[in-house]
C-alpha cells in the first residue's frame, strides 16, 4: 500500500493570506440575474474561476476527501473509496460516490462522467494527471504538506475548499472545535503531569517478516498537534521537506530513551509491534519495558485535516491518561 505555532496567530495569519489568495464578485446570470462568481489562487499560482460555489466536488486524495465532508459538501468522485473507509474513519463518505480510482492515477473517463464543476487536487498529483483533469472542470491544486508550517498549512487548504465551496461559515466551526480540542486535551495532559513530557509517534508495517518504522518528527502534523497538547518531540531524526517523515529500524529505537510510545496501525495490516515481541532489541527499550507503548485507534488519518487531528488528540489524551 502506498504511504504516503501559536493557534491564534495562525488563524490570523491564514485569514491575511486567503484574503489575498481569492474574490467573490458580483457575475451576470444568462438569464440576467447575478451570481457569486468566484476566484483563487491555488498552490501552483494558478487562478481557479467558478460561476459560484462548487457543489458537485471530485477529491483525487483522502484529505481534501475528509475536507469537504467535514465543510458539509459530499463529493461525488472520491479515489479509492475502500482505501479512505479504511483508513479514514473521522469524517466516513455520505451518500454514493463514484470510486474513481487510485489517489496517484484517478480515472479521467470516470471523473469526466460525473460532470463535476470542481476537482480538488493536490501537489503529489502528477502534473500530468491534473492537466488531463483540467480538460473536465476546473482543478484546485492544494499543497499536500508543509513541514515548515504544517498546521498552517492544513488551515489554508481547509480555508482554499471553503471558498470554493461557499462554506466559510462551517470551515470557521471546524477549526474553532479543532483548536478548543487542543487547549482542552493540553490542560488535561498538564494535570497528569504531561507538561513537556516526551511522546515519539511512528507508524510501522512488515514486509517479508522484516519491520519499517516511519518517525513523524518534528514538522509532520502529528507532532504539531502533540507540540500544540504540550508535549516534546524527542525523534531526533530530519524529515522530508513535506510531511516531516523519517525512516528507521527497531535499532534507531534506541535514542529515544525515556518516552511515551504512540503509533497507529491497521486491522487491514499487521501489527508491527507484535512481530517485535522477542525481538532482543524491542524487549529491552525504556517505553516497552514500562508498558508506556500505545496503540491508538484505527481509522485516525495520520495526514488528514482538523478532523482526524482532532480525533488524533482526543486518543493522545486517553491514551495518556487513562
Amino acid at each position: 500500500m502506498t504511504r504516503i505555532p501559536a493557534l491564534a496567530a495562525t488563524a490570523a495569519a491564514t485569514a491575511l493570506l486567503l484574503s489575498g489568495c481569492g474574490t467573490t464578485e458580483p457575475a451576470a446570470d444568462v438569464d440576467g440575474s447575478t451570481a457569486d462568481a468566484i476566484t483563487i489562487t491555488d498552490a501552483r499560482g494558478e487562478t481557479i474561476e467558478l460561476d459560484g460555489p462548487a457543489t458537485r466536488v471530485v477529491g483525487t486524495e483522502w484529505n481534501v476527501v475528509e475536507h469537504l465532508i467535514a465543510l458539509g459538501v459530499a463529493p461525488v468522485g472520491v479515489a479509492d473509496i475502500e482505501g479512505y473507509s479504511t483508513w479514514v474513519q473521522s469524517e466516513p463518505l455520505e451518500g454514493e460516490p463514484e470510486d474513481i480510482g487510485t489517489r496517484g492515477e484517478p480515472s479521467v473517463e470516470t471523473v469526466a462522467g460525473l460532470q463535476p464543476d470542481l476537482i480538488v487536487a493536490t501537489t503529489d498529483l502528477p502534473d500530468t494527471a491534473v492537466a488531463q483533469l483540467e480538460e473536465v472542470a476546473p482543478v484546485l491544486v492544494l499543497a499536500s504538506a508543509d513541514a515548515a508550517r504544517p498546521l498552517e498549512q492544513m488551515y489554508e487548504n481547509v480555508e482554499l475548499i471553503a471558498q470554493a465551496t461557499g462554506t466559510e461559515d462551517e470551515a470557521e466551526t471546524v477549526i474553532g472545535e479543532f483548536e478548543a480540542a487542543l487547549e482542552e486535551g493540553k490542560a488535561a495532559l498538564a494535570e497528569a503531569g504531561y507538561d513537556g513530557a516526551p511522546v515519539a509517534f511512528s507508524d510501522g508495517w512488515v514486509a517479508s517478516n522484516q519491520v519499517s518504522i516511519r518517525p513523524f518528527v518534528s514538522g509532520s502534523v502529528i507532532a504539531a498537534v502533540n507540540e500544540e497538547l504540550g508535549l516534546t518531540t524527542p525523534w531526533e531524526l530530519e524529515g522530508d521537506a513535506a510531511y516531516g517523515l523519517a525512516s528507521t529500524d527497531v535499532e534507531g529505537l534506541t535514542a529515544l530513551g525515556e518516552v511515551d510510545y504512540l503509533y497507529i496501525t491497521n486491522g487491514a495490516e499487521a501489527d508491527f509491534t507484535e512481530t517485535l515481541a522477542g525481538n532482543a532489541v524491542w524487549e529491552s527499550l525504556p517505553f516497552v519495558q514500562q508498558d508506556r507503548v500505545h496503540r491508538l485507534p484505527d481509522g485516525i488519518w495520520m495526514f488528514g485535516g482538523p478532523s482526524s487531528m482532532q480525533d488524533y488528540a482526543e486518543a493522545v489524551v486517553e491514551a495518556l491518561t487513562a
